[in-house]
């Protein structure tokens, strides 16, 4: 069960923060809640839908569906700083190459990524997705909790791609079909898993229905996976080749 917690001191039914307010609470320590993100974390990994079962209560208690405690945007940015620099070691990147890693994974990958696949989910959620409804208020999903849904995704994902695929390293870098299907086998994996989270996140407003079609691109990747294992493409040496270290 997850602990309990409150999200901040603001009133009841307030409205969404705005990206000043959140930005600002980021350097704010005492504002995070710092175990109830790693408790999120975990049923990520373990349970997800729990998770997402907390964005109804959410709603009903200060009328918004995403989180307006950055915690969880904070610690991911520090578990990406980490892996930055055992990259760095690992790969023998030196300093400059420490910072073109850390502005690949935190800049590209965690947020710019981010902000793409959160803006195309939102778009394609409230107009294509919004079940007609001929009684009630018509709600709309929140670009905020859109992003939510891509830091939730994204976490175990980096857990495989960013943690596990660390240690692998010594294999997943030989020049040989089995390194490329590890290799592949990791990141078609990750991306499933990526857009499973994502799907259940949209699945969890009940006034979406068909967000089954975040799953439809698994095919794609699993399918690519297959092909470029075949070929002897290695996404882990084209990864390095890109870091140019």
């Amino acid at each position: 069960m997850l602990p309990v917690h409150v999200e901040s001191e603001r009133p009841m039914f307030s409205h969404s923060p705005s990206l000043s307010e959140y930005l600002r609470r980021m350097i704010q320590y005492a504002q995070m809640d710092i175990d109830y993100t790693f408790a999120q974390m975990l049923y990520l990994c373990l349970a997800p839908r729990k998770v997402y079962q907390l964005t109804s209560y959410r709603k009903q208690t200060k009328n918004q569906w995403a989180r307006d405690d950055p915690a969880f945007v904070v610690v991911m940015i520090f578990f990406l700083t980490i892996a930055a620099l055992a990259y760095s070691v690992a790969l023998q990147a030196g300093g400059a190459g420490f910072l073109h890693i850390l502005v690949l994974f935190v800049g590209v990958n965690f947020l710019l990524a981010g902000l793409v696949i959160a803006s195309a989910a939102w778009f394609v959620a409230n107009n294509y997705l919004r079940a007609k409804s001929f009684h009630g208020v018509e709600q709309r999903v929140e670009w905020m909790y859109a992003f939510d849904i891509h830091c939730n995704s994204f976490f175990p994902s980096f857990l495989v791609l960013y943690v596990l695929h660390y240690f692998l390293l010594p294999l997943v870098v030989q020049p040989t079909l089995t390194a490329a299907v590890v290799s592949n086998s990791l990141h078609a994996g990750a991306m499933c898993y990526y857009l499973y989270i994502m799907s259940l996140g949209y699945n969890a407003l009940p006034f979406l229905e068909r967000t089954e079609v975040f799953l439809y691109p698994s095919g794609v990747l699993v399918l690519a996976g297959i092909v470029l294992s075949l070929l002897r493409v290695n996404l882990t040496l084209v990864s390095i080749q890109t870091l140019g270290v």
